[in-house]
């Protein structure tokens, strides 16, 4: 599947206008950092995840891409239940803006492709 910048951009503008609301309603910007700064490192992490195409003839880069993307669930699991055990209301508020960039990241990775023309 071709990489594709809206999907990123998508997750990206989800996180800009949360710190709109979050600055508007006065709630604390620590959950919107920790949902920032997480996005952004999954986001980083995927780029260099994406250097390894999986095809039936590189198997070593299929495995190295498979377990990077459960690697890279999992670091954002263990941070948000190391916070939202420590302070309930500031995993609360990461978990969801983290929640909401992710679910706009996947549903426009969806859409593309989906609208995309069959290969075979």
């Amino acid at each position: 599947m071709p990489r594709s910048w809206l999907p990123m951009l998508g997750g990206g503008l989800v996180i800009a206008l949360a710190l709109q609301v979050f600055l508007v309603a006065g709630w604390r910007l620590s959950g919107w950092a920790i949902a920032a700064v997480l996005w952004a490192g999954g986001q980083g992490f995927g780029l260099l995840l994406a250097r390894f195409r999986p095809s039936p003839d590189n198997l070593a880069g299929s495995g190295v891409l498979a377990f990077g993307m459960m690697i890279r669930m999992l670091a954002v699991l263990v941070v948000l239940l190391v916070v939202a055990s420590s302070d309930g209301d500031l995993g609360l508020a990461a978990a969801l803006v983290y929640g909401l960039a992710y679910t706009a990241e996947l549903g426009l990775s969806l859409a593309g492709y989906f609208s995309q023309e069959p290969t075979a």
